[in-house]
């Protein structure tokens, strides 16, 4: 039984649409089958099979708003598996030959990872907050610390999880751009919701990729002691 699931799941993901679909919503953001047919490049009917054998699957949750039905990724442990595919892709297989283009370094440099921030951004954050201390990263987990828990109430995080929600209080995401980690869990998604919220970091349309403003530029400095060079070279890390 569990091999069958591990081969239907791959099948799955291993289609192009749809793993362009699930790459898509990666973003935290539901998104209408309009949407998502526009993004993979196929018919609204063709989407349309396809969304449904992810529902069916589990990989996607859909809300139905009037006429309109808006999917998002099911569960923070379906955004770890696709994240960590990525990851691994990243780094295990050849890379194919594709032009460059401005769009992957916007990518490569701030994006959401589901619901955290990831990219050169992302992974600046978490070696601020493990280099002071305030939290511990490691191949086994992660842990906020004291300390990380008082900067972060400051900044606004709301750091007690909702009763009924279920997943992992703060855990490091190999950041398949930087291959490092930034912070996933609910510590990583409060500091992207709080990011969001104060105007550091501004979402583009119709990519995942985040825009880091001047205000943002600031604060990560004042806050985590994180100064990022206006030319996106990768940052300089300081102690917070």
């Amino acid at each position: 039984m569990v091999d069958a699931n591990l081969v239907e799941v791959a099948a799955l993901v291993g289609d192009t649409a749809r793993a362009t679909m699930l790459a898509a919503l990666m973003g935290g953001q539901s998104l209408t089958g309009t949407e998502l047919a526009f993004m993979a490049r196929v018919s609204r009917p063709t989407a349309s099979e396809h969304l449904r054998k992810l529902v069916d699957a589990r990989l996607l949750a859909v809300t139905r708003k009037r006429r309109f039905a808006y999917y998002r990724i099911a569960s923070p442990l379906v955004a770890q598996m696709l994240e960590s595919l990525k990851a691994l892709a990243a780094i295990e297989v050849p890379p194919r030959h594709r032009p460059h283009s401005a769009a992957d370094d916007a990518v490569r440099f701030a994006r959401t990872c589901y619901d955290h921030v990831a990219g050169t951004v992302g992974v600046a954050i978490a070696d601020a907050l493990s280099a002071g201390g305030h939290v511990v990263l490691s191949d086994d987990g992660g842990e906020l610390t004291d300390s990380g828990a008082r900067l972060l109430a400051r900044f606004g995080a709301v750091l007690a999880p909702k009763a009924s929600q279920r997943r992992i209080y703060c855990r490091p995401c190999l950041d398949w751009s930087e291959r490092r980690y930034h912070i996933a869990g609910h510590v990583g998604a409060e500091i992207c919701r709080c990011c969001l919220e104060r105007g550091w970091l501004a979402r583009m349309r119709d990519t995942r990729a985040l825009q880091l403003t001047p205000a943002g530029r600031r604060g990560l400095v004042e806050t985590f002691g994180v100064e990022i060079g206006e030319d996106m070279r990768p940052p300089a890390v300081r102690r917070a």
